[in-house]
């Protein structure tokens, strides 16, 4: 029935560029209505726990054990699963229905399954054995979540600073104004030795120190998962050996805090991302998602707070076609980085028929894309359509999952005509296929003044000076 259902989800609105995209929002929706209409449904609780003890709770349904498309269970939960592990992040899923459902995934996210990068990698962010556990619905309990308020804070003498695959950027600000800003290309590709990190780092934030009489605060940001300042997972380390990683990188920006002596805090990217919206937009409920080297998210809840999540929508499944691209870093097909960054703009143009610069970094080729679009070449023009129906599609999906009044997409991918472009076709998208969306949720480019307040600030805004 999987395959059914997979084949009956074809995209209302034609993707210049992908013939064969299958949005997970419309499986879903399939699925859930099949489910809904059949007189065997039966419901599904799934718990999601931390280490700091924090549950989250999404309940849902599905046939029953006895019905004869019980089978289609397993692929629904699947997916449902490793969206909810990649957004929420936790160490141990519990199951509370169906035991043949809890089989089957504790089987996937054993050592030997198929989800065993996704059990490994939650393991080491949370330095717990990862474990599925399996019970009955009525004994799963209530939802324990924490929301913690984040930055704004502007006052005093600060350093922001931003840190990217491709290039790193750092802010002296002043009482919220910058008044020295610098943007360096750098090399990680090939470096092996987290002391070349340390020492780019250190160097820039001195540059920044130059600029002002004192330095009050240290606010950073970085694709990864970080938290309470270590590094549990960063694409930037990606090239340093584990042992090393271990003794050296963990607590690298803990070592910087003692050196500089200061209130020093590090996220990741795509939260600060979300904050500047929140900022200058001065909107709650905005999830932010930032399309460069991959793709980063970050979210502020309803309160203006950030729920401790870890909102790593490039590993969250956005496209079920069984032929979809691969992530080269789990080894998964359909992984929001293969629609959201600079891959899926060099993967998109190569499909159109665009020769690239074999020797170019993946960040001249989406230039070269760019370059192409500026001069109204209509082969990039899909490039970008394409995306575009992507992003719409893939809000919806995430809408499943974050309370959404405000998107705000940026990143190198969105600049230029390019931006407008994928705006308008998400839209389109949310509009003709999710009318009942696009009457709640507003997408933004950054405007005037989001760049006013901009990334650097807002990472220099992160943390609270003591009085």
């Amino acid at each position: 029935m999987s395959e059914k259902l997979l084949s009956s989800v074809k995209p209302k609105i034609q993707l210049p560029l992908d013939d064969n995209f299958r949005p997970a929002v419309l499986w879903n929706y399939s699925f859930l209505d099949s489910v809904s209409n059949s007189k065997k449904s039966v419901p599904l609780s799934i718990g999601i726990e931390k280490d700091d003890g924090s549950v989250l709770i999404y309940k849902t349904k599905v046939f029953s054990d006895e019905s004869d498309f019980a089978f289609s269970n397993y692929f629904y939960t699947e997916q449902l699963i490793k969206t909810l592990l990649w957004i929420y992040g936790g160490y141990k899923v519990i199951i509370g229905g169906s035991k043949k459902v809890g089989e089957y995934i504790k089987r996937l996210y054993s050592g030997e399954g198929k989800r065993s990068f996704d059990a490994n990698f939650m393991s080491a962010i949370y330095e717990k054995p990862f474990t599925v556990e399996i019970t009955d619905t009525e004994k799963i309990s209530s939802a324990k979540e924490k929301s913690i308020p984040l930055g704004g804070h502007l006052e005093g003498c600060r350093i922001g600073f931003d840190l990217g695959a491709s290039d790193r950027k750092v802010s002296a600000v002043i009482d919220g104004k910058a008044v020295f800003s610098e943007e360096v290309v750098w090399n990680l590709g090939t470096q092996n030795n987290p002391s070349y990190h340390y020492h780019e780092i250190m160097s820039m934030l001195h540059r920044a120190a130059a600029h002002m009489p004192r330095v009050d605060a240290i606010g950073g940001s970085s694709a990864g998962i970080y938290i309470n300042n270590r590094v549990m997972r960063a694409s930037i380390f990606r090239g340093i050996p584990p042992d090393l990683f271990e003794s050296k990188v963990k607590n690298i920006f803990l070592d910087m805090q003692k050196e500089w002596n200061v209130p020093f805090k590090v996220i990741n990217d795509g939260e600060v991302t979300a904050l500047a919206g929140s900022m200058s937009l001065k909107k709650n409920a905005v999830l932010g998602i930032a399309m460069g080297s991959s793709e980063a998210g970050g979210y502020i809840n309803r309160k203006g707070n950030i729920n401790p999540w870890l909102n790593e929508l490039a590993f969250v499944p956005v496209d079920l076609n069984s032929e979809a691209p691969i992530d080269e870093w789990s080894g998964d097909r359909g992984c929001g980085v293969q629609y959201f960054s600079q891959v899926a703009a060099i993967r998109l143009a190569e499909g159109a028929g665009i020769i690239l610069d074999k020797k170019q970094s993946p960040a001249g080729k989406l230039k070269s894309i760019q370059g192409l679009m500026a001069k109204g070449d209509n082969r990039a023009r899909k490039v970008f359509e394409t995306i575009g129906c992507y992003l719409g599609y893939g809000i919806a999906y995430y809408a499943q999952f974050y309370e959404i009044e405000t998107v705000l997409i940026l990143g190198r991918v969105t600049s230029g005509e390019g931006g407008q472009i994928i705006l308008q076709k998400a839209n389109q998208v949310l509009n003709e296929e999710f009318p009942e969306l696009a009457s709640k949720i507003t997408l933004n480019l950054p405007d005037e003044s989001s760049r006013r307040v901009g990334q650097s600030i807002v990472a220099a805004s992160l943390p609270l000076i003591d009085d």
